[in-house]
């Protein structure tokens, strides 16, 4: 790995943010996202209620947050994409960087299509489409969803297929604008108008007649829950997928940032800001579904689909129906679902483009072309047809569960063995930070995040090698579930091998070289023959 890419050279110049705020927003928007509105108010009510908060606020201060310091840290100190700032770890570091990518390449695929549904259903609010069967409606009507027990279709979906053919044009515009001028302008629009909208959705939801019961079972604490391991489970996963960490989105954002910047106290804010967010969705959404559950004459325990698509495009539409001035509530609820997820998807397309820019010196034009084209019609293939439902909800579980959480692993083992390991970090997190970070930081990156998280990942390697997934072929399971994570290691390992190519390397790009490894235990002389490999190529005119 390391002779075939002995060339590699960071770029000359490289995008940054126009300053703090940009990146913190741009942050912020990338973990405010589509499970923010519709897995935390259930995960929470199912795992104790008022109770849940608890381990979901140690979950945010000993893994989500020292999470995010890693990935802040890696990212600015070694100021490139997943592959090169790994890669500047350990020779191996690319390939765990590449795969980061690929996580993100599957995640945005399939995430995409969620969106389109959102979209399409701001549009279906004025009429309320769905009539008096919403769930008929969602799976019949809207999706034609195959029963994914017995066949698979290709068929397209005209209104699924529609929206996400011009959501996905409209997004590659704006990527193509590079980071400062598309995503970080479009999440200065788009953050801003989801709050707006969120907060009027949430206002009106209060009002809502059997709002009290609805807020009252999602906040009533049952505190012997909190005696069950499985809930602490729930709250470490729901702070890791919430936050955007340890799978090469927040990394990739740090790098951008100029040298001078507040990394931990930056990474406080975009926390708690997240976790706000969530509490805040998690009072609308169970504002609106006491009102159902008073309406329907039953309490909120006796409700059904109180988490994921079913709660968005099945539970709302029902009390969308069922309220004074339904439609608008529901076009303030879509629109926010839209919103929350392009900030993310911004987010999942910046490493990919990132890290094509990096490798390949490709303009961010030609990269979001590169990484784009392929996007959209893999998207439109998989998830814009009769089988999208079942090939989304197979892939989502795999990616993940397995992919996403082993990412994280492999960052933080590769970050706690390699030079400048965990003491390098946080001495440079310490150095640009008003928040200073404490040796407990190591312990918890470098030993308890691991185990905890590779507990996680065997429970649910234990469950899908001996039970499957839900109802679904083994065949199918095989070819869309373990499949999509064949194509994450093959796709990393081939990216890998390919030589970097050769640029063009400053005097600053030495300094930057030698200042990254002034504090590890990396020998002098490999810190000194990585500079001289960049300085000679640009002498022997390799690069240009």
């Amino acid at each position: 790995m390391s002779t075939q890419n002995s060339h590699a050279q960071e770029p000359k110049i490289r995008e940054s943010w126009t300053g703090q705020t940009g990146f913190l927003l741009a942050a912020i928007g990338s973990a405010i996202g589509l499970g923010n509105i519709w897995r935390f108010p259930g995960v929470a009510y199912t795992n104790g209620g008022g109770a849940f908060l608890v381990p979901y606020l140690v979950a945010l201060v000993a893994v989500g947050i020292p999470m995010l310091w890693l990935d802040y840290a890696v990212g600015h100190k070694f100021r490139g994409s997943p592959p090169w700032a790994l890669r500047r770890l350990k020779a191996i570091g690319e390939f765990v960087g590449w795969f980061q990518v690929f996580v993100c390449f599957v995640i945005l695929v399939y995430y995409g299509a969620v969106i389109a549904w959102a979209m399409q259903y701001t549009v279906y609010s004025v009429s309320q489409a769905w009539g008096d069967d919403p769930a008929g409606f969602f799976v019949g009507s809207f999706l034609q969803s195959v029963d994914g027990s017995k066949e698979l279709s290709w068929e397209p979906v005209a209104a699924v297929a529609i929206p996400l053919a011009l959501m996905w044009i409209f997004l590659l515009l704006v990527l193509s604008r590079g980071l400062s001028k598309g995503v970080e302008t479009a999440n200065k629009i788009f953050l801003p108008l989801l709050v707006v909208l969120f907060l009027i959705m949430v206002v009106r939801a209060l009002f809502l007649p059997g709002a009290a019961e609805g807020l009252n079972a999602f906040f009533t604490p049952q505190w012997d829950s909190l005696g069950n391991p499985n809930v602490w489970l729930a709250a470490f996963a729901q702070i890791f997928y919430s936050l955007s960490v340890g799978f090469g989105i927040m990394l990739t954002y740090a790098s951008y940032l100029k040298p001078k910047s507040n990394l931990t106290g930056t990474a406080l804010v975009a926390g708690f800001a997240n976790s706000s967010f969530e509490i805040l969705a998690g009072i609308g959404v169970f504002s609106a579904i006491g009102f159902m559950a008073m309406n329907q004459g039953v309490s909120v325990s006796e409700l059904d689909g109180l988490t994921g698509p079913i709660l968005s495009f099945v539970t709302f539409p029902q009390i969308i129906s069922a309220m004074p001035g339904g439609s608008l509530f529901g076009v303030l609820f879509f629109a926010s679902l839209t919103l929350a997820g392009m900030t993310s998807l911004l987010s999942l397309l910046q490493p990919v483009s990132g890290s094509l820019q990096d490798k390949f010196g490709l303009k961010p034009t030609t990269a979001a072309l590169v990484c784009g084209v392929p996007a959209t019609i893999i998207s439109l293939v998989l998830f814009g047809t009769k089988s999208g439902l079942n090939n989304l909800d197979i892939v989502d579980k795999f990616i993940n569960e397995i992919g996403v959480v082993s990412s994280a692993i492999f960052l933080a083992v590769l970050a706690a063995v390699a030079a400048p390991r965990l003491r390098g970090l946080r001495q440079h997190l310490n150095s640009v930070s008003s928040v200073k970070v404490a040796r407990l930081w190591e312990f918890l990156v470098g030993i308890i995040i691991p185990l905890v998280l590779a507990f996680m990942l065997f429970s649910s390697l234990v469950g899908l090698v001996s039970n499957g997934y839900d109802s679904y072929k083994p065949t199918y399971v095989l070819a869309f579930g373990w499949g999509c994570l064949a194509f994450v290691v093959i796709a990393s390992a081939v990216l890998t091998f390919i030589p970097w190519k050769p640029r063009a390397i400053s005097a600053e790009t030495v300094s930057s070289i030698l200042e990254s490894h002034s504090d590890d235990d990396e020998p002098v002389g490999e810190v000194a023959a990585e500079s001289s490999r960049a300085v000679s190529a640009t002498e022997e005119g390799e690069v240009r």
